[in-house]
Order: structure tokens, then C-alpha cells, then sequence
């Protein structure tokens, strides 16, 4: 048999963009939502956030930061796929058949790769500019200001906060996410007699959807990496509750070394978790659980819907 012919790179890096960029802006209130109930101070429940945002800034309150995160996003995804067609490619057999083992592999290259080049300074960037919108004042004019600022007064290595436990996330959920969705799709389309031809758009976002779900849970055990070890009894009873505190507990911490305060509080990402165990509790780790998951679930069917349809018209052949 012929070997299957080979994703164009710039389709890849097209389509990815794009579905990365839709994604992002679509379920962007609710990454607002989740950050912001993850700062330090007074824990205040989605729906208060929600309703002050929109008393005192309106609905462009909700989209703060949301440029940085567009941007970024639509950069992680362009890098993600196309990272996870070039390793994909390097590791099939002579039919150009890629096994689930080997899948994993390419997802967990394609992960790493989105988290040098575009998450770590996206979020980070992100995360600032929603800590500084809550201020009567905010100092930061924009994204370009902000970043820029940020720079000044950090250096390169402000906007690179927490770069190795984002690469283990990362590698984790694209190795899963992947694997689970070409998994399922190939499921899908051979229980329906159709293998190779194209799964509606209601089809694919429910395939999306469940490997956004699969992937929360199955990376939760690697996600102890980023907790300090005064807290690794929570994360071992965690992965046999089915909660996803470990997961949580890690985007806390992200959130609060990415803040402005930052610098000035926290030596490193285990002082921070320390001082988050023992100032404000256990539960401190469970903040905007609620509307991450909703992101995850609801990004996962965007990306993959959006990028199939665009490599469609295109001429490509997707994941």
C-alpha cells in the first residue's frame, strides 16, 4: 500500500492558527473568569465576578487581555499542529500508519513545542493584564504597552515564568488530546462504513469535546510535577476522587507566579504553593474550576471542528 500523502506544513500552520484564534476568542470570558477567581485576596464565586465586571467595564471588561491570548492561542495551535504532523510523519511505518504509542509521542513533541513558542509568554503576558485591569487605574495601555513594560522592567525571563512545568502540561495534554481524537474519529468513521470521507461538524465537535474531557483527567497524576511537596497527599488521593485538583491546583500556582505581585512574594513556585496551602487553605486550589472546564470542553470541539473544516477546503487531510 502508498504511503499517505503528506500534510503541507503551511496548511497546517494555516488552519491551526485560525482554529486556535476562533477558540480563544469564543470561550475567552470564561478564561477571564477563571483568572481572575485565582488571584490572591478575597475569593469572590463566577457569577460576582461576572456581574461586576459588567456593572463597571461592560462586556469589554470581560475581554481584557483577551489580544495576548488570541495571539497566543492562534500561535500555539499553528505551532501544535503542524508540530504534530512533522513528528507524526517522522514516526510512521512504510503505509504511513501511525500507532497510538507513536501518536502519544508526536503529541508529546507537539505539546512541548507550543510551550516554548507560544504559551509561556502568552499566558504569562495575559495573566498581567488581567491582574492589572481590576486596579482603579490599570498602568498598562494595551497589549503592546504591556508587553513591552513587562519586558522593561523583568527582562525576557518575565514573560517566561514557570517555562518547565508548562512544557510538561502541555506535552501531556497534546499527547493525550490528540490521541484520543484520532482515536475516536477513526472509531467513528469505520462503525459508520465511511472511513476516510468527512465527519459532519456536529460529529466532530462532540469527538472535540470528549478528548478536552479525557485529556483533564488522564494528565492530572503528571500535573504533581508542578505541586510542592507539602502538598503531595492531595495530589496522590486526588487521582482517585476523579477531581480535577491537580490539574487546578498547578493553574493556580501559574496564575499567581505570573501576577504582578509576584516578584515580590514568591521566591518560586513551591514558596508560592506553600504560602497558598498554609495562608489560605486547601480549597484556595479548587478556585474557577467551574468555567475551566467549560473552556476545556467547549475549546476542544472549536479547535478540532474549525481546523478539519479549513483543511477541507483547503485541500488538506487533518489530523
Amino acid at each position: 500500500m502508498a504511503p499517505k500523502e503528506k500534510e503541507k506544513p503551511l496548511h497546517s500552520l494555516f488552519a491551526g492558527a485560525t482554529a486556535g484564534a476562533v477558540e480563544a476568542f469564543v470561550t475567552y470570558p470564561t478564561e477571564f473568569v477563571k483568572t481572575r477567581s485565582q488571584f490572591g485576596g478575597k475569593k469572590e464565586p463566577p457569577l460576582t465576578i461576572i456581574r461586576d465586571t459588567l456593572k463597571t467595564k461592560g462586556v469589554k471588561g470581560l475581554y481584557s487581555g483577551c489580544t495576548a491570548l488570541v495571539i497566543g492561542n492562534a500561535t500555539k495551535a499553528g505551532v501544535r499542529f503542524v508540530s504534530y504532523d512533522h513528528f507524526k510523519q517522522k514516526l510512521a511505518d512504510s503505509e504511513g500508519k501511525v500507532s497510538a504509542p507513536r501518536s502519544l509521542l508526536a503529541g508529546l513533541g507537539a505539546g512541548m513545542m507550543e510551550a516554548i513558542f507560544a504559551v509561556t509568554p502568552s499566558e504569562t503576558i495575559k495573566t498581567k493584564l488581567i491582574d492589572d485591569s481590576k486596579r482603579p487605574v490599570p498602568q498598562y495601555r494595551g497589549l503592546i504597552h504591556g508587553t513591552t513594560s513587562i519586558v522593561k522592567q523583568e527582562g525576557l525571563s518575565g514573560i517566561y515564568r514557570g517555562l518547565f512545568p508548562v512544557m510538561m502540561r502541555q506535552g501531556a495534554n497534546s499527547a493525550i488530546r490528540f490521541t484520543t481524537y484520532t482515536t475516536l474519529k477513526q472509531f467513528v468513521q469505520g462503525t459508520a462504513a465511511r472511513p476516510g470521507q468527512q465527519l459532519p461538524s456536529a460529529i466532530t465537535f462532540g469527538i472535540g469535546a470528549i478528548a478536552g474531557l479525557v485529556t483533564v483527567y488522564t494528565t492530572m497524576p503528571l500535573e504533581c510535577v508542578s505541586i510542592s511537596y507539602n502538598l503531595f497527599e492531595l495530589c496522590y488521593l486526588s487521582a482517585f476522587t476523579g477531581a480535577d485538583v491537580v490539574t487546578h491546583a498547578s493553574s493556580v500556582i501559574k496564575t499567581r507566579m505570573q501576577s504582578l505581585e509576584a516578584r515580590t512574594q514568591y521566591r518560586n513556585s513551591f514558596h508560592c504553593a506553600y504560602r497558598i496551602f498554609t495562608e489560605e487553605g486547601v480549597l484556595r486550589f479548587w478556585t474557577g474550576t467551574t468555567p475551566r472546564l467549560t473552556r476545556l470542553v467547549l475549546s476542544g470541539g472549536i479547535v478540532f471542528t474549525v481546523y478539519e473544516n479549513i483543511i477541507r477546503i483547503i485541500g488538506g487531510r487533518g489530523p
